[in-house]
């Protein structure tokens, strides 16, 4: 194959993102993969659409991102042999997305070495789909219910520490076996998908303005990042142009967003670890910023700020002047917090090496976002894709090569006082003019994708659309898909009491990996 030659015939899609199209055949769409790996390329996500109604079979969707953008691969697979190429040799993140295209539409991936259920949890029966176009809402669960072959460790002293589904507070369910000796922990399996809520089949219900509400609401804690992607997916698709100043203002509420979760991550840890002044600290500064939130932005988490063609609401002059003022209390405060935590012995024995992610490691499972730069990846989309203002901000990316607890703490802090620096230069840059503009009429089967660096991590939307504006297939992807792996592997060799640890310290979505 042909590499340069197979790029040159992909098309350009409308929008900031370096995002292209690609029909390929079974072995261009292996080679491709193949040789993005090769250069040090990544899969960005899998998904599937049922094309049956319109004449066709399948469509398989591959993002993979190499230097020079984003790469969405379209593969037809036909109805009497829904069968694809695997990709789970090449990324191994690939295996639970594949695991979950089958549970959801049907394909399954040709010599992938796992193809237990990952979302079906016998939820529906094994031959039914539902994001197949003749899928029945009202169809009930499996008549059998089967058992998970979890991977078992044998030897002297194994036993098995089986943590959830459900667990204590306000946290959605996640499966968690431990194969331990003693305390140390040998091996860990995670099972997620248990509240498979049918929001990738409730966007097909569900206009293009209509659609924004719900992407909002896949990850509550990252409801700007997904509400900017998928504006910035529609966007694509109905080739609209937003204004000058909508950038900048979705980017002031994206870093709002990081910087919150942030300091709400910040206090967590510090508890976890035995410091609950850290916690109480963190809490209240979090707090003010959700009050500012609310009095000058509309919701204290951002939730409907962002709509396809702009914001809900412009920045008047006297939310500029408590968002400035708010800027240097927090810029002061987290300072000081960080020097206690740096400098606190307790929590740096509890930190430093727990939960280690090596670069080399993170490299292979495809580690992204907070967690991958923890562990020596240096990509933030703000950084190598900026998107406007990005561009003209300069964003500092941290980066460290530990990989610890401690790094991902570090790292925390770091980007906090960076989402502070580029808030007041936003506010000091911010360019004039209208904050939304109408949406352009979509054509019938368009496709757009959109593309956020979002606090944990790089967020996609890809939308389909079909006749009237209507949401014809809309795919979101939580960075949290290749990360759960990586928290295997950083318990192991740990003991089960600093578990909590690890886990918060990566701080992963249930929701989001869970549509």
């Amino acid at each position: 194959m042909d590499f340069i030659h197979l790029k040159k015939q992909a098309r350009r899609l409308f929008g900031p993102v370096p995002a292209h199209t690609l029909g390929v055949n079974t072995e261009q769409y292996r080679e491709f993969a193949a040789t993005v790996h090769s250069e040090g390329g990544r899969l960005a996500a899998l998904w599937a659409t049922d094309q049956r109604r319109s004449g066709g079979g399948f469509l398989m969707h591959a993002a993979l991102v190499d230097q020079d953008g984003l790469w969405c691969l379209g593969l037809p697979i036909s109805a009497g042999r829904p069968v694809l190429p695997d990709l789970s040799d090449l990324f191994p993140v690939a295996s639970r997305m594949q695991r979950a295209v089958y549970d959801l539409v049907g394909l399954r991936a040709d010599g992938a070495a796992d193809e237990r259920p990952w979302l079906r949890h016998d939820a529906w029966a094994a031959d039914t789909y539902p994001l197949r176009s003749d899928f029945a809402p009202q169809a009930g669960p499996a008549a059998e219910v089967q058992a998970y072959p979890f991977v078992s460790v044998e030897g002297e002293g194994v036993h098995e520490i089986p943590v959830g589904p459900v667990h204590a507070g306000t946290i959605e369910p996640g499966h968690f076996r431990f194969s331990v000796v003693g305390e140390r922990v040998l091996r860990l399996e995670e099972r997620l998908g248990y509240t498979h809520k049918g929001i990738e089949k409730r966007f097909e219900t569900l206009s293009l303005e209509e659609g924004v509400r719900l992407a909002g609401r896949i990850s509550g804690d990252s409801t700007v990042a997904y509400a900017w992607a998928y504006a910035m997916a529609v966007e694509s698709a109905t080739s609209t142009r937003p204004s000058e100043r909508t950038h900048w203002l979705r980017a002031l509420l994206l870093e709002r967003e990081r910087l919150m979760n942030h300091l709400g991550d910040l206090g967590a840890l510090g508890n976890d670890a035995g410091l609950a002044f850290g916690l109480a600290q963190f809490s209240r500064l979090k707090e003010d910023m959700a009050r500012v939130n609310h009095l000058h932005l509309g919701h204290r988490y951002l939730m409907d700020c962002i709509v396809p063609g702009g914001v809900v609401r412009d920045l008047d002059a006297e939310a500029t002047h408590a968002i400035r003022g708010e800027a240097k209390v927090l810029s002061r405060e987290i300072l000081v917090l960080k020097n206690i935590y740096d400098e606190h012995a307790g929590l740096q024995d509890r930190f430093l090496t727990t939960g280690r992610v090596p670069p080399d490691l993170a490299a292979r499972l495809g580690v992204i976002g907070l967690a991958g730069r923890a562990s020596g990846q240096a990509w933030d989309l703000r950084a190598q894709f900026p998107v406007t203002p990005y561009a003209q901000l300069d964003v500092n990316m941290s980066t460290h090569r530990n990989g610890d607890v401690a790094a991902r703490v570090t790292l925390r802090f770091e980007e906090a006082m960076e989402s502070l620096r580029l808030t007041v230069k936003m506010l000091d840059d911010m360019p004039g003019g209208e904050f939304r503009v109408s949406l352009n009429a979509a054509p019938d089967a368009a496709f757009g994708i959109g593309w956020v660096e979002g606090w944990r991590g790089e967020v996609l939307v890809a939308v389909e659309t079909s006749k009237g504006n209507r949401i014809h297939r809309c795919h979101a992807h939580d960075p949290s898909w290749q990360n759960w792996p990586a928290v295997e592997y950083a318990a192991i060799d740990n003991i089960v009491p600093d578990f909590p640890l690890i886990n918060k310290s990566f701080n992963l979505s249930y929701s989001g990996h869970d549509l």
